[in-house]
């Protein structure tokens, strides 16, 4: 059956190809983005099959957050899958950035990644709960949440919170039939990190190299499925053994 599929921040790299592995599995997709119309655009024309929309807006704000389910809402017939990927990041070393910066970083982040996440996340669950549907919740985390971001801590500890709450929601929710889990990716080869991926990035795996999108999307797919519902409250660590835990 026919899944709507709600993507936040799915104008190319991961969030592209996660939008991509629904719409190719038969699902209906709302395709997110902020302000790179152009790239969503794109992204949008290239999904397979039909019955997908389009959907601009702010995630970190309570109103565009509301507005973007509300959008997904009205243009699939509701939401039975959410994928967290919208994302904000910037290098600010304490030892290297003004206070103002520091202060300014942080509320970025933490605005988009956690905050925003959780405004989504409250308006698309309430929609499954009234439309009696067991869905599912899956948001992109990070490696860096373990492993520590000494140039980005803000980024770090987002995605240790947005990882968090993950698994509270995960108890919450499995009353109603939602499942709720993350994934935690390493580095991955994206337009964002391009200029970070050095030969000593790629070491960090024993394999010798960073993972795909489509990697890291295969794997929400699979957390996203009424299979995995028994992985309710897993942050599954997608980083090729770079990190273990």
């Amino acid at each position: 059956m026919s899944r709507a599929v709600l993507v936040t921040g799915a104008s190319r790299g991961i969030g592209r190809a996660v939008a991509e592995i629904f719409a190719a599995h038969g699902d209906r997709v709302a395709l997110h983005y902020a302000s790179r119309r152009t790239a969503a655009q794109e992204a949008f024309e290239g999904l397979a099959g039909s019955g997908h929309v389009l959907v601009q807006g702010d995630v970190s704000t309570p109103e565009g957050a509301a507005a973007i389910v509300e959008a997904a809402v009205d243009g699939l017939g509701g939401v039975d899958v959410l994928v967290n990927n919208a994302a904000a990041n910037r290098a600010h070393p304490l030892d290297r950035t003004s206070f103002d910066d520091w202060r300014s970083a942080w509320r970025q982040i933490v605005d988009v990644n956690l905050l925003g996440a959780a405004d989504v996340t409250y308006h698309a669950a309430r929609s499954m709960i009234e439309r009696e549907v067991e869905g599912r919740i899956v948001s992109i985390g990070s490696r860096g949440a373990f492993r520590g971001e000494p140039d980005h801590p803000a980024y770090g500890a987002s995605k240790a919170a947005l990882h968090a709450m993950g698994q509270s929601l995960a108890v919450h929710l499995a009353p109603y039939g939602i499942g709720v889990a993350s994934v935690a990716p390493g580095f991955v080869a994206t337009e964002r990190v391009a200029d970070r991926l050095t030969e000593d990035v790629r070491q960090q795996s024993p394999f010798g190299r960073v993972a795909t999108p489509q990697e890291v999307a295969s794997a929400v797919h699979y957390l996203a499925s009424p299979e995995a519902v028994w992985t309710s409250g897993t942050v599954l660590d997608v980083n090729g053994a770079s990190y273990l835990r």
